[in-house]
Parts: C-alpha cells; structure tokens; sequence
C-alpha cells in the first residue's frame, strides 16, 4: 500500500524510498515485528481464556511433554495477522505473486484453524479428519499452481528447473501442475511434523523464509539472473516483502514461544508457514532448492513416512518415536539441545542451497 505513496515523489526526496523493495521489505520486518510483540501477550491471554485447558497432549507422548498441559494454541494467529497486516502495508499489491503465496499461506491457515479449534473444543488430539485436511489442502495447492503457471514467462511455463544445471529445463507439461501441488502439499504437512518441541519449527521456517526471499529477489532481477545464469521470473522479487514481513512475525512469536513456551503455534501456523514455502518455492522455479534449503522438514516428514511403512510391514519400529526429534527426546536428548542443534542444521543447509545460485 505505502508503494504508491512512491507517485508523489519527484524522485529526489524521503517517498522515492517506497520504490526499492529493499527498502519496504525492512519496513515491513520490523512492522511485523513490533506488531507481534505488541500484540503478543492479549492474544495469549485470550487464548488462554477461551481454550480453559490448552492443547491437548498425547498419552503416548514423551513423557516430558505432560509438564506443557494447558499450554494455548493457536499461536500462529500473531504470525499471520502480523503477517497480513505487514504485507498490505508495504508490498506492492498489483503483484500477482504476492497474492499467490498470501492466498496459500492464508488457506492453509484456515485449514490449521479448524483444525486446532477441533481439538480444542474435543479437548483430545483428533481435529479435522485426515482425508478432509488432505483434500483441502490439495484444492487450494491445485488453484495456486494453476495461477503460478498462468503468471510465468511462456518460456518457463511447465517447466521444471534444476539447480547447478546452467538453463537446464525440463518440460513436465500438464504434469508440473500436481508436481507443484505435492511441493506445496508436502511443505505444508512437513512444516507440521515438525512443530513438536518449544522454537523448534520457528526458526527453520524463518531461515528457508529468508533463503527462499533472497532466492526470489535474484530470480526476479534480469542483471542478477544473467551474471548467476538463472532464469529470470519478472516480478518475483517482491515476494522479498513478504519474507521479511513472516521474519519478522515469526520473531515476535518465537519471544512467546521460547522454552518454556506461553504458546504453541499449531496447525494454524505450521501449515500456513509450510504452505508459503512450498508456494514461494514454485513461484521462482526453485522447487528442487526447497528440498535442500527445508531438508529438515523433509527428513521430519521421512522419519514419520520410514516409522509408518516399516511398521505396517514388519510390527517392528526403526525410531523410538517419530518424528525424529521424539526419537531423540527418547534417547535422553534434552529439548533445548535438540531444538537448538536442529537449528543448525537448518542454517546449514539454508547456505547450501544459497550455493546453488553460483553454482553453475
């Protein structure tokens, strides 16, 4: 909204300013910031009014987790208004991307909500069943790719891209549709297994956020693209408002959150957060470079896929519990060193799949 504040400037004074991405993606990091921090404590009094008894725990749980009995959820509702009051405030709302990955991030939102308010409201850990959240999710995942692939270049259209490969394409035709819809799908369900322990699916999100924000701010400048010989996505690079705006979010709640946490984020953020990364994801064609960047998710997501399969087949477990950060709770592990050593993997694998962009 304030870019078009960027009209009356002659091109000499302080509205200039609102023209640089750059500038409206700091902007809007610290508005989404304040703003959670402000807000942080109502909403979690409030929360804490209306759910009386907090999230339900599961029985066979560690048994460290009974100690967070009447802890609220649905804490990702500060990151998202914070979110969404940020990104209409400093993007550029004429921007189709923008809307693609708002429309994501806030239809997996409201799937979460459902969700956690199912729970709640049961005061057990059963909320929307399974196949009704997949099929949801699939929905809104198919209307996304559909309006990404409308939106790219007639060049890049169906077309999957690979990293390190220098203008290597693959033409996936009408395939690329539910390719993207299981990148999306899975980021969302991924982000969510994740969400087990105080911080520790928080702050991998804002690190692939800030990854993939740099990755779209590149691929949507024609200078940067041709000096690193990626393929240019016009437009893209205001998706950088965005990510700043979900960083900035996301730190207010991880100051609620911290061990011990005063609210748990929930299905209403973890979904909607694994959403926007799988849709920012397919918007700059760096699908394949989501894997590597959010590869704890993707291993989050294995270890609960391997435990399942394994188990079906032989009555036998390979983890003590999954997902594997439970598998390391079993082990003796304690949460802050196993939230705080996930982290660092994530950083990790955020710089290498920076990498792929020289790469080449």
């Amino acid at each position: 909204m304030l870019y078009w504040i960027s009209g009356l400037s002659d091109g000499g004074d302080l509205f200039n300013l609102f023209r640089y991405i750059t500038m409206r993606s700091g902007g809007a990091f610290f508005t989404a910031l304040i703003f959670a921090m402000f807000f942080g404590r109502p909403l979690i009094n409030l929360l804490r009014r209306r759910q009386g008894k907090g999230q339900p725990i599961r029985d066979d749980g560690p048994e460290t987790h009974f100690a967070k009995a009447g802890t609220p959820t649905m804490g990702g509702l500060l990151i998202l208004t914070a979110l969404l009051v940020s990104t209409f405030l400093w993007a550029r709302l004429d921007n189709p991307y923008v809307w693609i990955v708002m429309f994501v991030t806030f239809g997996y939102g409201l799937i979460g909500f459902a969700d956690d308010y199912a729970k709640v409201s049961k005061a057990n850990t059963k909320g929307v069943p399974g196949k009704v959240r997949l099929a949801l999710g699939f929905l809104i995942a198919f209307i996304a790719a559909v309006w990404s692939t409308m939106v790219h270049p007639d060049e890049l259209q169906f077309q999957l891209a690979l990293p390190v490969f220098k203008d290597l394409l693959i033409n996936l035709w009408w395939f690329f549709i539910p390719f993207a819809m299981i990148v999306i799908v899975g980021a969302a369900n991924a982000v969510n297994l994740t969400d087990g322990l105080d911080g520790l699916a928080i702050m991998p999100v804002m690190i692939a956020a800030g990854t993939l924000g740099a990755i779209a701010y590149v691929v949507g400048r024609v200078d940067f693209t041709e000096y690193l010989g990626l393929h240019y996505v016009p437009g893209t690079g205001e998706i950088l408002v965005f990510t700043a705006a979900l960083i900035g979010g996301g730190l207010g709640f991880l100051w609620f959150n911290a061990p011990p946490a005063a609210v748990f984020m929930g299905d209403t953020g973890s979904l909607a957060l694994g959403g926007s990364l799988g849709a920012i994801a397919v918007a700059t064609k760096h699908e394949i470079v989501l894997a590597i960047v959010g590869g704890l998710f993707v291993v989050e997501a294995l270890s609960v896929i391997i435990q399942v399969a394994y188990f079906k087949r032989t009555g036998k477990r390979v983890f003590l519990m999954a997902p594997i950060h439970h598998h390391y709770e079993k082990k003796g592990w304690s949460e802050p060193t196993i939230v705080i050593r996930f982290w660092i993997i994530s950083l990790v694998l955020a710089l290498i799949g920076l990498a792929t962009l020289k790469l080449r």
